[in-house]
């Protein structure tokens, strides 16, 4: 499993990419402005030699000087690390569940161009460039802030392995968007989004499987996506999908 865990964890790394980062005695430091916990935390991959409570002195330093609060992004490798934050007064947040996909199995994606409930259209759109599926998927997640925004487009252009950007068109409207990060046929599902308005017509399921089928064809076997387990309607979506968990994570803030 420790294998198994490293390697999910680097391709996370290399599929939604921090604007800095720093590498000492095995650990990664991630800095992003604030945006994304992945991208403004501390993860484990390497064996380390320094002393615990050092290392987490240096890294609580580090990230002061950035205006940040330190968080450490654990798994259950971690033990060790979690017992000694824990006795330090971080807690945990956000547990998440990371979760695979076999591709050579794929659920068949929705290619009908109809929906059920009121026979609207359903058209997908698909890119290789963010350029035009960004403000669509700022409009629908909401994303207002100009900071925000501008940090995201620039953790976005430092992203080196293939992407592919899903935008699903329904009624004439874009209404659900997600993308994919691929590596050595692993594909990183992420960005899975739905319009409010639109939420209850299973658009999630049809954006997802779209773009699960068009990553297989594309060359994928296998897909992975990192979804937080108090989120019960992405994880039972996920699960007709076909995902199943490998293994969990959790940040420590203090």
């Amino acid at each position: 499993m420790k294998e198994q865990i490293q390697k999910f964890e680097e391709m996370c790394l290399n599929g939604h990419v921090a604007l800095n980062t720093f590498f000492y005695d095995g650990w990664i430091l991630k800095f992003s402005e604030g945006y994304t916990g992945r991208a403004n935390s501390v993860s484990l991959l390497y064996p380390s030699s320094k002393p615990i409570a050092e290392k987490v002195d240096f890294c609580e330093n580090m990230y002061k000087k950035q205006g940040l609060p330190c968080q450490f992004k654990l798994t259950e490798l971690d033990t060790e690390l979690n017992d000694f934050l824990t006795k330090r007064g971080y807690q945990a947040v956000t547990p998440t569940h990371l979760m695979v996909h076999d591709l050579d199995c794929p659920v068949k994606p929705d290619n009908d161009t109809t929906s059920s409930e009121n026979n609207s259209k359903i058209e997908y759109i698909f890119s290789t460039s963010p350029d035009e599926w960004l403000p669509v998927f700022f409009k629908i997640h909401e994303i207002n802030d100009a900071h925000d925004q501008d940090v995201y487009k620039r953790m976005i252009a430092k992203v080196l392995v293939d992407t592919i950007y899903c935008t699903l068109i329904y009624d004439g409207k874009p209404a659900a968007a997600s993308s994919a990060a691929i590596e050595n046929s692993y594909m990183l599902l992420q960005n899975v989004i739905v319009a409010k308005e639109y939420r209850g017509l299973g658009l999630g399921k049809k954006v997802c499987a779209a773009l699960l089928e068009k990553a297989r064809v594309s060359g994928a076997h296998q897909s992975y996506l990192q979804v937080v387990q108090t989120n019960t309607v992405a994880v039972n979506l996920y699960k007709k999908l076909g995902f199943e968990k490998l293994y969990s994570y959790w940040y420590m803030k203090n």
